[in-house]
């Protein structure tokens, strides 16, 4: 019998073990989402759960009464756990918690032997009413966490039911009664994990979490008797339901100092800076800040340090590379020089085009080249189905491998291939029901991890771009919580009298290209009408004059980089801080411009993917502003711009997964003074 409990144990601390490792992997992989959550400090629910109550030790005198003739030592037993659950979590990483509740630990000893060959059965219905203090820890972010402290246990029940069997199962006496020397005050300590899974929207100030958790409570402290050696261990697996009411989270506001209204501008010291415009609403609740610079780049000559995002993306039901990745023969695969990629012609304004993109779908091509080149180098490729199993995710993995061994004679020993339902940081979400088709197209892909790990190093591509971004007249609309613009629109008027119409708008941020105003004039002067309505029915409309000059020569030159986001990701800026401080910041000079640009791709809502766009685009400017002020430069001068999913100003199309993946990002662009 006790072999018996004791694989019972066994099989059952097993899926415990694996249930906790699940919740875990699940925790670290869930991405923060695209919208900053509404994270409230004080929550209130309730949780329950089951005890799985492991006994160990030696029971024979169970009260003055009963002194039961064979000792009896391990035994096992499923109970009842239900409480009040308080939380205050002041910052996101550090939270107490306080459960006030009922604690069942029964179970049954295992059966043994008396010395007349008598079997002898104990039952218990230990419980306590329990105070529960915990620190919380979350270090993956707000949801998951870690948690552990002590407990105070008052016993409220030490009732037993001995069975002793006389006669071969025909006679059995049985006693009831209570435990003698139970301690009525006990001491014990705990550690556990769980998970916040969130049902509630965003941005809604009430907030509602689903949260499934694991503990243990080791034997410490946890003997119920103040004699013998009973002592018990539990696991607890269980749910909480909490509720909490915060402060809905508002994007980081860009602030632009306000000055007089400029009309012409003769001072050397101003050729060097933009002009800045802001025209007051008369009811002082809503203001345009018009940037526009005085001379107008036409194209500038970037080098850009290309990221090469370590994904391969496949169609469904099929492990073949889809045809849009370059593929090569063997004996094409010999000549294959990375460096045939790299010169760019012109592009749009954003400076991107179908040439970056040519350098992603040669990634396979780029990898077996460098694998060649460091013979001692290897790979993992973990190919994932979207939902239709790890088979197929493997066969991806597989054809990956396949392409690599025959096109460039890469050993396939050093290609480990691994098959997933769904990649490790997936982009849909358990329970999810928007996009899922776009969400899955993203998660059916081979996921390439290389040792090491710049085996995939951003590849450098020097681009002619046309039209540059601070070449744009910028308008930014700044209003209070009161009201805000329903729709607005620029008219841009010539020395002529000709008058170009731009809008209606609806967004926060706009920009419009000065190469655009200026048509085939190499300079002018400008009225600029800004008019809108408010949400509250007032008519809204101011003017300014500005001189635009066009910068036909010397053509410009810049460095660019990119930091990419997975899906619904928020909290990638802190990660890169030292890339940022490291290799960014001190190729920024003395009154440099820095551009920072933040683009999202079309999953989800506008506002909401402009708003994160901006904030991940301040968070970068914040430490590259500090980098550059720690190291003494001067002149420099920030320019951020948040585009979010606006697709006119998106670096590149969102037609396919890879492009969608390539438009999570912030692009800084560094520009050299003349």
């Amino acid at each position: 019998m006790k072999l018996i409990t004791d694989n019972k144990t066994n099989t059952m601390m097993r899926k415990l073990l694996f249930s906790s490792l699940m919740l875990i992997g699940i925790a670290t992989t869930l991405p923060a989402q695209e919208v900053e959550r509404t994270q409230p400090k004080f929550w209130i629910g309730i949780s329950g759960a089951a005890n799985v109550n492991m006994y160990t030790g030696t029971t024979q005198t169970l009260n003055s009464s009963i002194m039961v003739p064979a000792a009896l030592h391990n035994g096992f037993g499923i109970g009842g756990f239900g409480s009040l659950l308080l939380e205050y979590r002041p910052i996101p990483v550090i939270g107490f918690m306080l459960n006030l509740g009922y604690d069942n630990r029964g179970g049954s000893f295992d059966q043994v032997m008396s010395p007349c060959n008598c079997p002898e059965d104990l039952k218990t219905n230990l419980s306590y009413a329990t105070i529960q203090p915990s620190i919380r820890i979350s270090p993956f972010g707000p949801n998951f966490y870690v948690f552990l402290g002590g407990a105070y246990s008052y016993n409220i029940n030490k009732s037993f039911a001995y069975t002793f069997d006389q006669n071969d199962g025909t006679l059995f006496n049985t006693s009831e009664g209570d435990f003698s020397d139970i301690r009525r005050d006990v001491f014990s300590t705990h550690i556990g994990i769980g998970y916040d899974i969130q049902l509630a929207d965003a941005s809604n100030k009430h907030q509602v979490a689903l949260s499934p958790f694991v503990s243990y409570h080791p034997y410490f402290g946890q003997a119920p008797r103040d004699i013998e050696s009973w002592s018990l261990s539990t696991v607890r697996v269980g749910l909480a339901l909490k509720f909490g009411t915060g402060k809905v989270n508002k994007p980081a506001k860009t602030v632009t100092e306000p000055l007089a209204l400029v009309k012409k501008v003769e001072t050397k010291e101003a050729e060097t800076k933009p002009v800045i415009v802001a025209v007051a609403a008369e009811d002082n609740h809503t203001k345009f800040v018009v940037r526009a610079p005085l001379t107008v780049p036409v194209k500038r000559t970037i080098d850009e340090a290309f990221p090469l995002r370590n994904y391969i993306f496949f169609e469904k039901e099929t492990s073949k590379i889809p045809s849009r990745y370059v593929t090569l023969s063997a004996a094409e695969a010999k000549t294959f020089r990375p460096e045939q990629i790299q010169k760019s012609e012109a592009k749009n304004q954003t400076g991107r085009s179908a040439r970056q993109m040519k350098a992603y779908y040669n990634i396979l091509n780029i990898l077996g080249y460098r694998m060649i080149e460091n013979p001692t180098s290897s790979i993992t490729l973990t190919g994932a189905s979207a939902g239709d199993g790890a088979p197929l995710g493997k066969s991806y993995a597989e054809s990956v491998k396949t392409y690599l061994v025959t096109a460039f004679g890469i050993n396939g020993a050093r290609i480990r291939t691994e098959g997933r339902n769904q990649p490790a940081y997936p982009s849909e979400l358990p329970g999810g029901k928007n996009y899922l088709t776009l969400l899955r197209e993203g998660d059916r892909r081979v996921d390439i991890v290389t040792s090491p790990s710049n085996l995939l190093a951003p590849l450098q591509i020097v681009v002619e771009q046309a039209d540059p971004l601070d070449s744009h007249i910028l308008f930014n609309l700044e209003s209070d919580k009161k009201v805000s613009m329903k729709s607005w629109y620029v008219d841009v008027i010539d020395e002529k009298g000709v008058t170009k119409h731009y809008g209606p708008y609806s967004r926060k941020q706009e920009s419009i290209s000065g190469n655009s105003i200026l048509g085939n004039n190499a300079k002018g002067t400008y009225t600029f009408i800004v008019a809108g309505e408010t949400t509250d029915g007032v008519t809204i409309r101011k003017e300014s004059v500005i001189k635009l000059v066009r910068n036909d020569e010397p053509k410009e030159e810049a460095l660019r980089f990119s930091i990419l986001f997975d899906f619904d990701q928020s909290n990638t800026v802190a990660n890169y801080e030292r890339f940022l401080n490291e290799e960014v910041a001190p190729h920024i000079t003395n009154n440099g411009t820095v551009i920072i640009h933040g683009h999202t791709d079309i999953i989800g809502g506008t506002e909401y993917n402009r708003d994160l766009s901006e904030r991940r685009a301040e968070d970068i400017k914040q430490i590259l502003k500090k980098a550059v002020d720690t190291a003494g430069k001067t002149g420099v001068r920030f320019e951020v711009l948040a585009f979010g999913m606006d697709a006119d100003n998106a670096p590149f199309e969102n037609k396919l997964p890879e492009e969608r993946f390539y438009n999570r990002t912030v692009i800084i662009d560094i520009v050299q003074p003349n």
